[in-house]
């Protein structure tokens, strides 16, 4: 059988319909846990649009780097976009606090497939990456940080917090470039008895 569709003027086998997504009904072990889950929703929230950015920013540097076939103008460039992405940021990254930065450092590795320390390696200097690293320590953040929500909790947290504000329209949706199905993620937190503990 055929379907015509009002206003379309072919017949179809089938009708496309939009993704779906249906998600569980958060539940916590005890007020702290919900209190926990709520913070980091909010943290998540406010520094994800950062390495949503940092992600496209790369993106555009290394499709533009592509076409620069000089070594010192490739250099120039990179000095270049450097200084415009610290001049537009900077100020708005130093106001986030520990657990702000150490989130947008993960977000930075799901959104890029590099950790932070690997992209200021790669972009700077190893010498660079290592105080960079170096002076993150002193606040308790790693750069060298990865996104990880098939093993560490927080991290599936991160993820389910992004997928259900994604849906809601109060974040827009950037696929992962690492390699995890949510779903199945779901299905294995639920498994272990440690969803929202």
């Amino acid at each position: 059988k055929f379907i015509k569709i009002e206003g379309d003027s072919v017949f179809q086998s089938s009708i496309p319909l939009h993704e779906a997504y249906v998600f569980g009904k958060l539940k916590f072990s005890n007020y702290d846990a919900k209190l926990k889950y709520y913070i980091l929703r909010r943290k998540t929230i406010k520094v994800y649009p950062y390495a949503k950015l940092a992600a496209e920013r790369l993106v555009e540097l290394n499709d533009t780097l592509a076409t620069i076939k000089k070594k010192s103008k490739r250099k120039k460039y990179t000095k270049k976009i450097q200084k415009y992405i610290e001049e537009e940021f900077s100020e708005k990254l130093k106001k986030l606090t520990r657990t702000e930065g150490q989130i947008l450092v993960k977000l930075v590795h799901r959104q890029t497939g590099n950790t932070s320390f690997d992209l200021v390696k790669e972009l700077r200097s190893g010498w660079r990456a290592f105080w960079y690293n170096t002076t993150a320590g002193f606040f308790n953040i790693t750069i060298k940080a990865e996104y990880d929500p098939e093993n560490v909790h927080e991290d599936y947290l991160i993820e389910d917090i992004l997928q259900r504000a994604f849906v809601a329209g109060k974040l827009e949706r950037q696929d992962s470039v690492l390699d995890y199905e949510y779903g199945s993620l779901t299905n294995k937190w639920k498994k272990t008895g440690s969803k929202n503990n």
